[in-house]
């Protein structure tokens, strides 16, 4: 029965992406019951880094549906997420949708490079926020944070704490994130 509820969910998710809509409640039912919703909020132009010392922001993105990930490598539940974000950047990322991986806070070079491989990242963009001033602005608190950003440069969505997202409800979430 439960199976039945979680296709019928899923089912109707994907009507409503082909609408250019997101079935919160499915999401929510479907494993993601975490995710919260939010007003659309611009997100901040604030810079970030890459190990090469290039800076970046979040208006690099715009154009495409954008899930951030915020990680530390002293982080739990971020070693046992991380590959969930990996295999979604692998199956879907491209022009319309990104995995945007950002170390929050004191993450040394060489503890990034032994987590990465221990986790077998292959597909995620090393970026750097070492003072935490974007996710401070974008009031994270703690450890795993991953917030859902619309073509507009919105927050639409956040979920605190880990997630699968390489699940068929997260990639029907995207789906419907990027629909027209």
């Amino acid at each position: 029965m439960r199976w039945l509820v979680l296709y019928t969910a899923l089912g109707i998710g994907a009507n409503a992406a082909a609408a250019g809509e997101i079935d919160w409640q499915a999401a929510h039912e479907g494993g993601l019951a975490k995710l919260a919703q939010t007003d659309p909020t611009p997100v901040p132009a604030t810079e970030f880094t890459d190990p090469e010392g290039g800076t970046h922001s979040l208006a690099d993105y715009k154009g495409q549906v954008v899930l951030l990930n915020f990680w530390a490598t002293w982080c739990a539940p971020c070693r046992e997420e991380m590959p969930s974000l990996d295999a979604l950047q692998a199956e879907m990322g491209g022009e319309d949708f990104q995995v945007v991986t950002i170390a929050t806070g004191h993450n040394p070079p060489a503890a990034i490079t032994k987590f990465l491989t221990e986790t077998g990242i292959e597909n995620l963009p090393l970026l750097l926020d070492p003072r935490q001033k974007l996710a401070r602005e974008m009031g994270v608190l703690g450890m795993p944070v991953t917030v859902l950003i619309d073509r507009d440069g919105n927050e639409i969505a956040r979920l605190i704490g880990g997630a699968d997202w390489a699940s068929e409800t997260a990639k029907t979430l995207i789906r419907q994130a990027t629909a027209p």
